[in-house]
């Protein structure tokens, strides 16, 4: 009986759904509101729903996801550029460091809606308390 409600409870708030809001940049609650204002600040709450996004503690987990997703494409990449087209190594540098910076840029802020849409659904750091909504 213990594990068929604390099955209830996991599945009131699906994972799979709020990392794909969250990767979106929406609330993990409703899919409507926009999580972020601005390149990365974390609004205190959905603008559609309420959903309180105070509590989340995203710290450095987004910039550690970025790094490792835009390392493990653009390292391959460059290599094989390099040895299929042997371009001058201040543009392949030049490049490459420009695709790095925007991938960068575009996946920061995903990264960071993705990890307080985990937060969220695993009730972690006061997502789940009684005043937060369901």
């Amino acid at each position: 009986m213990h594990t068929s409600s604390h099955s209830a409870m996991i599945d009131d708030r699906p994972i799979k759904t709020a990392i794909l809001r969250g990767l979106r940049c929406r609330c993990p609650n409703c899919g409507e509101g926009r999580i972020l204002e601005g390149l990365l600040k974390v609004r205190p709450s959905c603008p559609a729903c309420g959903e309180d996004f105070h509590h989340h503690r995203a710290d450095d987990g987004p910039a550690y996801l970025t790094i490792l997703v835009v390392g493990h494409l653009m390292a391959p990449l460059i290599l094989a550029v390099f040895n299929i087209y042997r371009p001058d190594p201040m543009v392949l540098a030049l490049t490459f460091s420009v695709g790095c910076v925007a991938l960068s840029l575009a996946l920061l802020p995903r990264m960071k809606g993705m990890i307080v849409a985990i937060q969220w659904s695993r009730r972690m750091h006061g997502f789940g308390s009684a005043s937060a909504k369901v």
